[in-house]
């Protein structure tokens, strides 16, 4: 038997669930069990091997505390930069989306932005640039 792979959308939808669902600090256990489903059902959905249903998505989104559209962000930017069938397999130069996604992404962003002095994110974010940059040259701080 021949296996499917998934729908592009349903990659990207349930990629959204996923990175909405750690923001919040919620795991799958509690987001099936809000749901009525097992966890490993919640992990099919995010990894977009099983679809996510219209009433279903509307439920996710009203305990995850998003409007629908939430998990479609994102869709039109690759429609625009894609293949014929609007997905690109190529990326912006630089930029991952992906990576906000990941478990890293996520509590980096959180602590980033938990930084209340605007001057001392700047620090930051210039000392990530500069340890980016000597990671790109092979260069050792």
């Amino acid at each position: 038997m021949v296996r499917k792979s998934p729908n592009p959308i349903d990659i990207h939808v349930g990629g959204r669930v996923r990175m909405r669902r750690m923001l919040i600090g919620m795991s799958q256990e509690k987001l099936g069990e809000q749901l009525g489903l097992t966890f490993q059902q919640v992990q099919k959905y995010e990894k977009g091997a099983n679809r996510i249903g219209a009433s279903r998505l509307f439920e996710i989104s009203r305990i995850l505390g998003v409007p629908v559209d939430f998990f479609f962000e994102g869709l039109e930017a690759a429609a625009q930069n894609g293949a014929s069938n609007g997905f690109s397999d190529t990326k912006e130069a630089g930029f991952d989306l992906d990576v906000l996604a990941t478990s890293e992404g996520i509590q980096l962003n959180s602590a980033f932005f938990s930084i209340r002095e605007p001057a001392v994110r700047k620090r930051v974010l210039d000392l990530v640039k500069t340890l980016g940059k000597s990671e790109e040259l092979g260069e050792s701080l």
